[in-house]
């Protein structure tokens, strides 16, 4: 077991990183919390960023319940604001089934004409100071620009694929099973059940995310009040619900309403496989439809296996949750390892200098340890490896982790591996 309180490790991690590391003011901005009353202008900034106009008065009505209280920082330059970031109150689970705090960062920006000064670097630092003092273990995004988040030790946690599937080729296999029905809801409903769903399927997998209620707002209830998106709730046959579809049709080719469309699905819940099945089957049966476009789904989903045609499914790998690992020491102390000799790892963190150190990893837990390191990694490396979703030997071998002792690389491929590869499935 790791030595050393939990609430120690944080006071010590909030201590260094906002006395040494993050600065109230640089020469050129000022970082801080944002007040409520400042909330609509960093989105102004954050849509900005994405050169997208700002929100009218309606659609902020309901984006404002986003922002959670306390959670939104911002960088000013003088009076102005010029960067902002925020995030979710979330938790992740690991390998072996532990669930622990998660920030789930969302809505970074910074202005055209401010970028490249070091605004981004103090909102970060800033936020992963304030991460460590709530006691979120971790923080992790979906990145838009996957180069710029490395250097703040956020690693490529969970794989992902994007599939399009022609609905005319996507023929069921005869012996593919169905285990219930999927039924249309209503916004009311989309919003009472499938919250209420969603804690029952977190168990099927690591890497899946806490929705808070600012995420239902963010997933659902916006996305149904100002555009056309629809849920699909599958239901056992005792009527619980255990899977369920987000989606939004795209835009008919033509009036002509024999020219199919298409639709982008983008949350895709199951409990087991055969309810996955079943939602699939849904999908590819929608009429007019002539191809499904489905976001962020596990790199093992099966669905080529179940069609008659195979090739009626085009896949594209991407990346998905981008992991930050804030309390080094809980992390390793909290998830489960695979049957392997003990290996002593090495992290290096600079900007939260209390998770640096070495730790003793194997089957039965970790412990701090003084011993010589077999492997040496960045905690950005350990974001890599820590879900499973990269092997260290693969990353040793193109110089993401050092390794002192190579005889070490298969023990700690066997340590971090996972039953199932680690998948998240929620946006935000």
């Amino acid at each position: 077991m790791v030595t050393g309180s939990r609430e120690a490790r944080l006071d010590r991690h909030h201590r260094l990183v906002t006395q040494t590391l993050v600065p109230a003011r640089t020469t050129e901005f000022e970082f801080r919390a944002v007040e409520d009353a400042e909330l609509r202008v960093a989105n102004d900034v954050f849509r900005e960023a994405l050169h997208d106009e700002p929100l009218d008065d309606e659609k902020w009505a309901s984006a404002k319940r986003t922002y959670e209280p306390g959670r939104t920082f911002g960088a000013f330059a003088g009076p102005t604001m010029v960067g902002t970031t925020t995030s979710l109150t979330s938790s992740l689970a690991l390998p072996g089934g532990a669930v622990l705090p998660m920030a789930a960062v969302t809505a970074v920006g910074v202005r055209t004409d401010h970028r490249r000064r070091g605004a981004l670097t103090g909102l970060v630092r800033l936020q992963l100071a304030e991460c460590a003092a709530a006691g979120e273990v971790f923080a992790t995004l979906h990145a838009s620009q996957p180069t710029i988040y490395g250097r703040f030790g956020y690693g490529l946690g969970t794989r992902t694929r994007t599939m399009r599937v022609r609905c005319a080729r996507a023929r069921m296999r005869p012996e593919v099973p169905t285990a219930g029905t999927v039924r249309l809801l209503t916004k009311d409903e989309a919003l009472t059940l499938l919250p209420e769903a969603y804690p029952r399927l977190r168990p099927a997998r690591a890497g899946m995310m806490g929705r808070s209620p600012a995420w239902w707002v963010l997933g659902y209830e916006r996305r149904m009040e100002h555009g056309y998106f629809r849920a699909a709730a599958h239901h056992d046959p005792d009527g619980v619900v255990d899977g369920f579809v987000g989606y939004r049709p795209g835009p008919f080719p033509s009036d002509d309403p024999r020219v199919g469309a298409s639709i982008a699905v983008l949350d895709f819940m199951a409990a087991t496989q055969e309810v996955a099945t079943d939602l699939w089957r849904f999908l590819l049966g929608i009429d007019l439809i002539e191809e499904v476009t489905v976001y962020v789904r596990p790199t093992d989903d099966p669905l080529e296996a179940m069609l008659v045609d195979m090739f009626a499914v085009r896949s594209e790998p991407d990346d998905e949750l981008w992991t930050r690992v804030v309390d080094v020491p809980t992390a390793l102390a909290s998830r489960t390892y695979g049957a392997a000799d003990p290996v002593v790892v090495e992290v290096v963190d600079p900007l939260l200098p209390d998770n640096s150190g070495r730790y003793l990893i194997s089957p039965h837990g970790t412990d701090r340890t003084e011993a010589r390191p077999a492997l040496t990694m960045s905690v950005e490396t350990l974001g890599w490896v820590y879900l499973g979703a990269w092997r260290p030997s693969d990353l040793a071998s193109i110089g993401r982790l050092t390794a002192h002792d190579p005889a070490a690389l298969p023990a700690a491929d066997r340590l971090f591996a996972t039953d199932r590869p680690a998948w998240c499935g929620s946006l935000f």
